[in-house]
């Protein structure tokens, strides 16, 4: 199965920079836009709803200062 790598519609150029994620078997897939080759970080889906809750909590507390 090859894995259909999708980058953020927030992504306006190719020189960007930018993850991308896959739905894999394992998880979810994250790499480097620029960087594809390089490979890939897999994610469980339960950790990786970890991360982005603390990311998005990270965000929040940022853009109230």
């Amino acid at each position: 199965m090859t894995p259909n790598w999708r980058k953020s519609s927030h992504s306006h150029d190719s020189n960007s920079d930018c993850v991308e994620l896959a739905r894999l078997p394992t998880g979810l897939g994250i790499r480097d836009s620029k960087a594809s080759q390089a490979g890939h970080l897999v994610l469980p889906r339960s950790e990786f709803a970890t991360l982005l809750a603390g990311l998005k909590q990270e965000m929040r507390s940022h853009s109230s200062t």
